[in-house]
């Protein structure tokens, strides 16, 4: 086995001592002091000591900034897993349950028309659930007032029988308690300007400020289903986590709800982030009474605490349309919603064409009518 080797440095000018039997002591050939083996030994199992608090301390700063969450212990669904149904879909993988009376056509997340029923098994109870707030009809007043918005929308979209294919959703989250402790440094700075002679003088006078504190998060969500593309998510945001209710079965009758398949780790990722941003934005916030301000420099330790799971509320309705998928998704509890639409180009010919009709008549120059025809092309290209 090799032993270890450990080189002395010079406390007076940190060059290499070595020992000298002559003198009994350890000598620097730079500077030419020497001490004696037992001040170097004390010496050194000091900085040692110093070292290994220091090394100490990371390891438990790390700890708290990426170790495990307090994941909630696993809940039996007790007899209410004889009245649950399971369904899969066998294009996207979704796999989804409900109440024995909820019959279910196809998939919310692909819009796949066939999925297979089977049986319930088992799988983490949710702590929390925000029941559906707004109805099936508001749904669909909500996406016919989204489709209005594109006068080349593709009549498909459009169709009564597409609109009633909306469904309601449980969509599986994680819920994220946690603190954070953020210093921040900002560089400052007040211009003002003045009239003297012929010349006027522009004085900028420039600041370090500094500010530190903490903050408390409580439930940051993160959407803990795969399948549903996370800006969508963040962008029906946000749920108003007063009216979370304890979970029960009753709230499922009508909706599907789907099983969460991203685990705490991951999604505990995405809540990191969102804390440690809000929690630099809150500081940058408390910066005022100056012309310009910059953040210089963020340290944000985060402390985390409980993780919940829960069920949200989401109407959804996915469309295929020339070969691309397109999702409306819309809060069940606010009625905020997100989705794209297509543009038709045959709806746009026709369309611009009558306009041009009618503009070449009114104005009697073809030219300038064809000229808002490639207006309008440009716009809606």
């Amino acid at each position: 086995m090799a032993s270890k080797i450990t080189n002395y440095q010079c406390p007076a000018c940190t060059g290499p001592l070595h020992f000298v039997g002559g003198s009994g002591k350890l000598e620097c050939d730079y500077c030419g002091s020497s001490f004696s083996v037992a001040e170097i030994e004390a010496l050194y199992a000091e900085k040692e000591a110093a070292a290994a608090e220091a090394a100490a301390k990371e390891e438990e700063k790390a700890a708290q900034e990426e170790g495990s969450w307090e994941i909630p212990p696993e809940s039996d669904w007790g007899e209410d897993a004889a009245h649950m149904r399971a369904y899969s879909c066998p294009s996207c993988g979704a796999e989804l349950i409900c109440d024995e009376t909820t019959a279910a056509t196809s998939c919310p997340y692909c819009g796949n028309p066939t999925i297979v029923p089977g049986q319930f098994a088992g799988a983490l109870r949710p702590d929390y659930v925000i029941p559906f707030k707004l109805d099936h009809e508001a749904a669909k007043k909500a996406l016919k007032e989204h489709y209005r918005k594109n006068p080349f929308l593709p009549k498909v979209f459009s169709q009564a029988n597409h609109i009633e294919e909306i469904k309601g959703v449980y969509v599986p989250f994680w819920l994220f308690d946690a603190d954070v402790d953020a210093n921040a440094t900002f560089h400052a700075a007040n211009v003002s300007s003045r009239e003297e002679g012929d010349y006027r003088v522009t004085t900028t006078v420039h600041y370090n400020v500094q500010r530190g504190g903490t903050v408390q998060f409580l439930h940051v969500p993160a959407d803990a289903s795969s399948k549903m593309a996370d800006d969508y998510m963040d962008s029906i945001e946000p749920f108003d986590f007063s009216e979370l209710k304890p979970f029960s079965t009753a709230y499922l009758p009508g909706y599907l709800a789907d099983k969460y398949d991203v685990d705490v780790a991951t999604c505990g990722q995405r809540a990191d982030r969102r804390c440690k941003q809000t929690a630099a934005n809150l500081l940058y916030q408390d910066v005022t009474g100056y012309t310009s301000v910059s953040q210089e420099s963020l340290q944000a330790r985060i402390r985390h605490g409980a993780v919940h799971y829960a069920l949200m509320p989401v109407w959804m309705l996915t469309t295929d349309w020339n070969g691309k998928k397109y999702l409306f998704a819309m809060n069940g509890q606010t009625g905020k919603f997100v989705g794209e639409l297509p543009s038709s180009k045959a709806r746009f010919w026709a369309l611009t064409g009558i306009l041009t009709a009618v503009l070449s008549t009114l104005i009697g120059v073809s030219g300038i009518g064809w000229l808002c025809v490639q207006i309008l092309a440009a716009l809606f290209a």
